[in-house]
């Protein structure tokens, strides 16, 4: 049967496959509630190294008794442990309306997966990013993230306007939000650390930080950039 029939009637699912030169495979079928957007988690018990008290984050406010972020990906943890990082894979990504595929690294693949599983979360911190887990593009160039960050808290602004709020039209609050995804993902880099996992999910983290790093960096000129191609809306 196609996977994507087998998809349960209440939840969206986006299936990640992984595809090895070796013939092996690992196949994930990531199921997101349609209402909050955040995972369905997998079945308990979940791994001690979940447990929101171990190498907590410096900025978690979560009450939880496990940190979503860590229940998100453990079992994609697990499934790629003692894997290299630089290993060849080709990703083959199928979501509702579309499919992406690309031959890379698993560094690259566990990347973009780690993007979605980790935003999409109860997570106070990450939950700033969930807007974009509904329209999931998976190896996202830095301008196009940089594209799709500004529009959503530039939509958030506008919400916020209408409900008589005062709205962040220059962007000053996208700082913030991301020193905090900053430390985010360094606790989650140090929690596999000391969870003793290996190279390939502790890697890609850290190049997921690195990319994240660098929208508060480039946005102006990024964005600088992008008006040329709005002259039509812009012009006297």
């Amino acid at each position: 049967m196609d996977q994507k029939n087998q998809k349960n009637s209440n939840s969206l699912s986006i299936f990640y496959i992984f595809k090895f030169l070796d013939g092996s495979s690992r196949h994930f079928d990531i199921r997101l509630d349609p209402s909050t957007m955040n995972c369905i988690p997998p079945e308990g018990p979940w791994p001690e190294w979940t447990a929101t008290s171990f190498h907590k984050c410096d900025v978690c406010t979560y009450k939880g008794e496990h940190c979503p972020v860590a229940v998100n990906i453990s079992g994609i943890v697990d499934a790629f442990e003692g894997i290299s990082a630089d290993d060849s894979t080709h990703v083959l990504i199928m979501a509702k309306n579309r499919d992406y595929s690309k031959s890379t690294t698993l560094q690259e693949g566990l990347m973009a997966m780690f993007g979605l599983c980790m935003a999409a979360s109860p997570c106070p911190v990450l939950g700033k990013l969930k807007p974009l887990v509904r329209y999931h593009l998976p190896f996202a160039s830095l301008e196009e993230s940089v594209f799709r960050v500004a529009s959503m808290y530039l939509l958030v602004q506008y919400f916020l306007a209408r409900k008589g709020a005062e709205p962040d039209w220059k962007l000053k609050g996208l700082n913030k939000i991301y020193e905090d995804i900053h430390a985010v993902n360094k606790g989650m880099s140090q929690r596999l650390e000391n969870a003793a996992f290996g190279d390939a999910s502790q890697r890609a983290i850290a190049k997921l930080d690195y990319t994240a790093s660098l929208v508060p960096f480039v946005i102006n000129e990024t964005l600088d950039e992008i008006e040329a191609s709005l002259s039509s809306y812009l012009e006297d």
